[in-house]
């Protein structure tokens, strides 16, 4: 196997590297254990002052990894810039505020002393995917180090640039070769690399079906698992929604890093009231979405990553057309180089299709209409994933209504769905299990020793 980026934009290829043999990925398991015997035993303040050092390096950088990113997977260079200083400001929280979610608690017993230690467990895998090349490893491997594990990770084989700068970045930033060590594996050294007795846990950001693997390997070997899978997140209009910011907003949500985020919005659902308003207003608005080169400044939408990821959404949507779904823009593959596809909107969208029972990773939306706010609520839950989700109101009652009711691991009223540090990311049904971020994301692999003393 050969880790391979080609640039979506092009279609050229930028770079290649070979697969590691079973030698080349026992050595990185050998630097990455012996790391952790020191670096468990380093203060938070030293693990913070080395994060710290990491995030000046990255801001000072940020340009030439953007564009890294961009030719890689072909989001716009914008949206590059906004994932790279992202990423330095989560190093610098968790460099901040790490000691205080990692202290020792003490808890009240009838001994004379009882409580809780949050304390490291050792070399975490984790395979990730390549739509944020670097936050997707960032988000999982900074509270991590920072907790005093080291972090081993497979990166998808199309952003290999990605892969090694960030273990170069932790090395220049002063972190011990084997804290963050990338592998270049095949998927089919997934299982042996999940078994070895070095690796105490395995996370993975991507597929359900991955998952599914993962978790299955991580369960045969009785280690801890971390997964954050794929979503069809609603975006749930209610009646009281301010609708100038609520269009403006869904365009964003829907064609984020070129529609493929599994916290994107993929499904609009409108209450009855205010569904011609939405509907005309936004279609008006993902017409007018510019297409483009996506290091030009004025591209708005640039490629899918892959000819495969476009030949599989467009046949979601041709499929979905067939069985009654009706296209109000886009739908149609352009003829011109690289791997673009429109801004897209469907109505009347049939229960069975794919378009409304499988996850659309491209800037494909579907919207459906519901007759209030509960039975948008309704429909928003009718998925396998649980990932996240918006309501966009201006009533307290229809807020917190949905907050509510939906069944996901995230809500946010009248703002897209995102990540944040101070916030627990993660999800529940079929978008998986598990936090990452906040202090309960520096706390997941963490051995939560309790203590009592007579």
């Amino acid at each position: 196997m050969t880790f391979t980026a080609t640039n979506p934009a092009t279609e050229e290829i930028i770079s290649e590297y070979p697969a590691l043999d079973s030698a080349g990925i026992d050595n990185a398991l050998v630097r990455a254990h012996g790391a952790f015997l020191k670096w468990r035993s380093a203060s938070v303040a030293e693990r913070a002052a080395s994060m710290t050092r990491a995030a000046e390096i990255l801001e000072s950088e940020i340009p030439v990894v953007a564009e890294l990113m961009t030719r890689e997977m072909g989001k716009t260079f914008a949206a590059a810039k906004g994932e790279a200083m992202k990423c330095a400001a989560t190093m610098r929280y968790f460099a901040e505020h790490g000691e205080s979610m990692l202290l020792s608690e003490n808890l009240p017993t009838k001994g004379s002393r009882s409580g809780l230690r949050y304390e490291p467990i050792g070399a975490i895998f984790a395979v990730m995917p390549w739509n944020f090349p670097l936050w997707q490893v960032v988000r999982m491997a900074v509270p991590t180090i920072i907790a005093g594990n080291v972090v081993v990770f497979k990166h998808a084989s199309n952003v290999p640039g990605s892969a090694l700068y960030l273990e170069d970045l932790f090395v220049r930033a002063g972190f011990a070769p084997g804290i963050l060590t990338t592998v270049f594996a095949a998927v089919e050294q997934v299982p042996a690399i999940i078994a070895d007795p070095r690796i105490v846990a395995v996370t993975l950001t991507g597929s359900e079906r991955a998952g599914r693997s993962i978790a299955a390997e991580a369960g045969k070997n009785l280690k801890k698992c971390v997964l954050e899978l794929g979503g069809s997140d609603p975006f749930v209009i209610a009646s009281s929604a301010d609708m100038e910011h609520t269009v403006a907003m869904a365009v964003t949500a829907r064609i984020q890093n070129n529609g493929q985020a599994c916290i994107a919005a993929k499904r609009f659902i409108v209450v009855h009231e205010r569904a011609d308003e939405f509907i005309e207003k936004y279609a008006a608005a993902m017409g007018a979405v510019q297409l483009g080169d996506p290091m030009d400044p004025s591209t708005e939408l640039g490629p899918l990553v892959s000819s495969a990821q476009r030949e599989l959404l467009a046949t979601q949507v041709s499929s979905s057309i067939e069985r009654g779904a009706k296209v109000l823009v886009g739908g149609v593959v352009p003829e011109r180089t690289g791997y673009y596809y429109p801004a897209t909107v469907l109505t009347d969208v049939p229960e069975d299709s794919r378009a409304s029972c499988e996850e659309l990773f491209g800037p494909v939306s579907v919207v459906l209409e519901a007759r209030d706010l509960a039975d948008a609520i309704r429909i928003g839950n009718d998925t396998p994933w649980g990932l996240g989700a918006s309501i966009w109101a201006q009533d307290d009652g229809e807020i917190d209504e949905a907050i509510a009711g939906l069944e996901v691991g995230t809500v946010f009223a009248n703002a897209m769905v995102a990540s944040m540090n101070e916030l627990p990311f993660g999800g529940t049904k079929f978008s998986g299990f598990g936090r990452e971020l906040s202090a309960l994301g520096a706390r997941e692999f963490t051995n939560v020793k309790s203590y009592f003393v007579a």
